[in-house]
C-alpha cells in the first residue's frame, strides 16, 4: 500500500510542478496530452501494483484482425 501512496505523490508532485508552466505560457493543447498521459500512467502505476493483470496490446490488435485473416486464409485455400 505505500507503493500505491508513493506513485500517488508523486504523480501529484509531477503534476503541481508541470500544470502551471503550460498554463502560463498557455500551451493548451500541451496540457491536454500532458494530463491525459499523466492519468494513463498512473492508472496503469496502480493496477499494476495491486497485481491486476493488465491489458496486453496485442490481444486488441489480434482480435480485430483476427477475422480478416481467416478470411483471407479461406480465399486462398
Amino acid at each position: 500500500m505505500w507503493s500505491l501512496g508513493a506513485l500517488l505523490i508523486s504523480a501529484a508532485g509531477i503534476a503541481l510542478l508541470e500544470i502551471p508552466r503550460l498554463r502560463k505560457n498557455k500551451m493548451y493543447k500541451d496540457l491536454i496530452v500532458f494530463c491525459c498521459l499523466l492519468l494513463l500512467g498512473t492508472i496503469l502505476g496502480a493496477i499494476k501494483i495491486v497485481h491486476r493483470t493488465l491489458p496486453n496490446p496485442l490481444d486488441l490488435i489480434t482480435f480485430v484482425f483476427q477475422p480478416a485473416s481467416k478470411l483471407l486464409q479461406h480465399l486462398l485455400q
